[in-house]
């Protein structure tokens, strides 16, 4: 039995994360709403349960400016910030 190894015939192909990873914000396009959420949680001792609205501005930036993947806000945990829908559009499912 031959115990070497050729490591040279496997090709290493390094791809993106599919979740958990992000490009950075290089030129700052949602530094104010970064900037607003990080002054939220300081000023709420870091209880991020406060600063959600911030939160959620700060991920639509991001997904408008193709930093993350797009992604419903609701599957992010933001559904109760979301506009209601109004009477016209609960009358019409109805």
């Amino acid at each position: 039995m031959s115990t070497a190894m050729n490591f040279g015939t496997k090709s290493f192909k390094p791809r993106a994360p599919d979740k958990g990873s992000f490009p950075l914000d290089h030129f700052g396009e949602c530094k104010a709403f970064k900037e607003k959420f990080m002054k939220c949680l300081n000023e709420n001792k870091f209880d991020n349960s406060m600063c959600r609205l911030q939160s959620k501005d700060y991920l639509e930036c991001r997904m408008e400016r193709q930093l993350m993947t797009k992604e419903p806000l609701e599957k992010l945990g933001f559904k109760d910030l979301l506009d209601p829908p109004s009477t016209t559009q609960q009358n019409t499912k109805s």
